[in-house]
C-alpha cells in the first residue's frame, strides 16, 4: 500500500469518526436517548467543577482549591449510588495519599524529589488493590499536588482534606439532585435491536439460501451472529446499570419512566443470539471449496429458506410488539403455525428419506426447533415432541 493510500485510509477513518461525532451531537440535541443522557451528564459535572471553584477558590481562598473541583468532576458518576461508593473510597485514598506525601515531605525536610521517590512509589503499587477500583490512582496524583505546593503542616493537610470533601460533596449532590440518572431506555433499545439485528439476519440468510450463496456470505453471516450474542452481553450490563440506578438515588420515582422488559426477555433473546450462531457456523462449514462438511442438498436448503423466513417474521413481530406497536394476531398466529408446519414437513421428510440424511441438515433442524420453542411456544405440541425423539434416531443425527 503507497504512503497516498495509507493517507486516504487515515483520512476517510478520521472523516467517519466526525460524521459519528456530529450524528450523536444532533441525536443529543433532538431527542431523548443515550445520546441526550451523556451530554448531561458531562454538563452536570462540568458544572460541579465550576460550583466547587466557586466556592474555595473564589470565595473561601483555599490554597490550593484545584483539589475541590477536581473531586467535584469525578464523582458526578453514571449513578447515584457509583457517586456515593465513588465518594467513600475517593476520599479514603486522597486522605492516604495527602497524609503519607506530608509525611514524605516531612522526612526530607521539604525535599521536592526526595519526598517524590518516598511517597510515589508505594501509593502507585497502593492504587493498583482491586477493590479500589479506578480510584486507587487518586492517592498518587493527589501526592503529587501536595508535594509541589509544598506546604506540608498539619493546618495544610488539613485545608487539602477539607478542600477534597467540599468537592466530594459538591459533586455527588449534583448528581443526585440535578435529573439523576436513570439507566432504563438502554436495556428497551438494546432489546428492540438484537430483536432488529435478528430479524434482519434471518431475512439475509433466507434470501440467500434460495439462490447461489458463497462462502463469504456464510462468513458475515457468522460474524454478525457473533456480534448479536455481543449485544446479548450488553444487554446484560444495561439491565445491571438499570437496577443500580435504583439505589440510593432520590429522583428514581420521579424520572424511571416506563418499566424496562422484564428480565426473563433478556434470557430468552440471548438463547435465540446463541442458536443464531449455531445455525451461522454450521453454514460456514459447508461452505467454499474446502467444506469442513458435507453440504445438505440444495431441496433441502431450499425450504429450509422457507423456514428461516418464518423464523425471521416471528423476531420482526417480536420487536413491533416492544415497541408498542399492536401486532396482527391473525397474522402472528399464522406465521407461526407456517413455521411450525414447515418444522414437521422436515421431520416427515427425515422420517421417509426424501432428504440425504447428513449431519448439518440435522443440526439446523434441531437449532431451528429450539428457535421455535423460544419464539413461538405452543403448549398443544405433544406430537412434535414425539417426533423430535424419532429426528434423533434418523441417519446423521447428531
Amino acid at each position: 500500500m503507497s504512503t497516498g493510500d495509507r493517507l486516504m485510509t487515515v483520512g476517510d477513518r478520521l472523516r467517519a469518526e466526525a460524521e459519528a461525532a456530529w450524528r450523536s451531537a444532533r441525536l443529543a440535541v433532538r431527542q431523548s436517548g443515550p445520546e441526550r443522557d451523556t451530554m448531561t451528564q458531562a454538563l452536570k459535572a462540568a458544572g460541579a467543577a465550576i460550583a466547587a471553584w466557586a466556592l474555595t477558590g473564589w470565595w473561601l481562598k483555599a490554597p490550593l482549591a484545584l483539589l475541590a473541583p477536581w473531586t467535584a468532576l469525578a464523582l458526578v458518576e453514571a449513578t447515584v449510588y457509583r457517586s456515593l461508593r465513588s465518594g467513600v473510597q475517593q476520599l479514603g485514598v486522597i486522605m492516604a495519599g495527602t497524609l503519607w506525601a506530608s509525611a514524605a515531605m516531612a522526612m526530607t525536610g521539604g525535599n521536592t524529589l526526595g519526598a517524590m521517590v518516598i511517597a510515589l512509589p508505594v501509593l502507585v503499587l497502593f492504587g493498583t488493590y482491586r477493590r479500589l477500583g479506578a480510584q486507587g490512582l487518586y492517592g498518587a496524583t493527589t501526592a503529587l499536588f501536595v508535594i509541589t505546593y509544598g506546604a506540608y503542616s498539619l493546618n495544610a493537610v488539613g485545608h487539602r482534606l477539607l478542600e477534597c470533601l467540599i468537592g466530594a460533596v459538591i459533586g455527588i449532590g449534583v448528581n443526585a439532585l440535578v435529573l439523576p440518572p436513570v439507566h432504563l431506555r438502554s436495556v428497551h433499545e438494546r432489546l428492540l435491536r438484537l430483536m432488529r439485528e435478528s430479524a434482519e439476519l434471518l431475512g439475509t440468510m433466507a434470501d440467500a439460501l434460495r439462490e447461489e450463496w458463497t462462502a463469504a456470505d456464510a462468513a458475515q453471516w457468522h460474524d454478525r451472529a457473533r456480534r448479536l450474542e455481543q449485544l446479548s452481553r450488553e444487554l446484560a450490563e444495561a439491565r445491571q446499570w438499570t437496577a443500580e440506578s435504583a439505589r440510593a438515588n432520590p429522583g428514581w420515582r420521579l424520572r424511571r419512566g416506563p418499566a424496562p422488559p422484564p428480565a426473563e426477555e433478556d434470557a430468552r433473546w440471548t438463547r435465540v443470539a446463541g442458536h443464531l450462531t449455531a445455525i451461522a457456523r454450521s453454514l460456514e462449514g459447508t461452505a467454499g471449496e474446502e467444506a469442513r462438511l458435507v453440504v445438505p442438498e440444495s431441496a433441502f436448503l431450499s425450504r429450509y429458506a422457507d423456514l428461516v423466513a418464518e423464523v425471521a417474521s416471528l423476531c420482526a413481530n417480536a420487536e413491533r410488539s416492544l415497541r408498542g406497536e399492536r401486532p396482527d394476531q391473525a397474522e402472528a398466529r399464522r406465521s407461526r403455525d407456517r413455521a411450525w408446519a414447515l418444522y414437521d414437513q422436515f421431520v416427515d421428510d427425515f422420517r421417509h428419506h426424501r432428504f440425504g440424511a447428513t449431519t448439518v441438515s440435522g443440526a439446523l433442524l434441531v437449532e431451528s426447533k429450539q428457535l421455535l420453542y423460544e419464539l413461538a411456544p405452543d403448549t398443544d405440541r405433544g406430537d412434535a415432541a414425539r417426533d423430535a425423539g424419532d429426528e434423533r434416531d434418523q441417519p446423521g443425527r447428531p
